[in-house]
């Protein structure tokens, strides 16, 4: 597995997923407690309509965890030095090394949930470095939109795995479970509540207006959910300035989108936004 090194002398893991005569990379950001691999179905379906795929495991999760703690499995998700920052800045260097192999190929950025909220930090740096966003499991970051609490409250009578907010289809939650490289411990203990605060903020003003944003979100999300996320797309068109917004809400879907009942339907609205915006390469 192919690796580079962050600012803080961290290795980090990245996975590709090739398409042939691919028309546009989509680099994938995962969420917290998770790790890359479990995109790789979404990376099969990108890949067979002509995108390539990247997606790294985060500081301290994943593969880069099981590394970065020695084997330590009980300390996966912890971010080790830089904290947050250096998350961040990880996922913005696997950007430039897409952009170093591929210079001639357009770059999207898919973010979901922790993965999400880093994106969104991201633009509000380096919008210039991408050729469109996609959101998913994702929020309005300000207190009042964005739930870092008990998210398994509201679903906790549907079964015992604790993480049934995660999706309708219970072999997400069993799955979830099993994985050795997943963790279920809450965000704030894992950061801590310093690093965890740096997640709010808001879309930065005055932001490229023709950077096209996709949302994909579940009605029954507790993370965010559509109030959350209509009120993101306000501040990116208002406050940002980007016109060509697109959020779609699945009524009754939860967290994860891309591992939902109606995931064929999230895959299928995903690939018919990005064909409008790339073009299949000439021959």
């Amino acid at each position: 597995m192919p690796t580079y090194t962050d600012d803080f002398g961290v290795s980090i893991t990245y996975f590709t997923w090739v398409a042939d005569r691919p028309r546009a990379i989509v680099q994938i950001a995962h969420g917290v407690g998770e790790h890359a691999q479990r995109y790789a179905d979404l990376a099969a379906r990108l890949n067979a309509s002509g995108y390539t795929v990247y997606a790294d495991d985060h500081r301290g999760h994943g593969q880069t965890g099981v590394h970065q703690h020695d084997g330590d499995l009980s300390r996966l998700g912890r971010l080790g030095p830089g904290g947050l920052r250096a998350a961040v800045a990880g996922v913005h260097q696997l950007s430039g090394i897409i952009r170093t192999i591929h210079p001639d190929l357009p770059l999207v950025l898919l973010g979901h949930s922790w993965g999400s909220f880093m994106v969104q930090m991201i633009v509000n740096t380096h919008a210039a470095d991408y050729d469109a966003i996609v959101l998913s499991g994702t929020a309005y970051r300000m207190p009042g939109y964005l739930d870092s609490g008990d998210l398994n409250r509201r679903h906790k009578h549907l079964g015992d795995t604790g993480v049934e907010w995660l999706s309708r289809d219970p072999e997400v939650a069993r799955a979830f479970i099993a994985d050795p490289l997943t963790t279920t411990t809450p965000l704030a203990k894992l950061f801590g509540l310093r690093e965890a605060a740096r997640l709010f903020g808001r879309p930065r003003r005055d932001l490229p207006p023709g950077l096209p944003l996709l949302i994909l979100v579940g009605g029954d999300d507790i993370v965010g959910g559509e109030r959350s996320a209509r009120m993101l797309v306000r501040a990116y068109s208002g406050r940002s300035g980007l016109r060509d917004i697109r959020v779609i809400v699945y009524p009754g879907a939860r967290h994860e989108v891309f591992n939902e009942t109606n995931r064929q339907g999230v895959f299928d609205d995903l690939i018919g936004w990005l064909g409008k915006r790339f073009a299949v390469p000439a021959d």
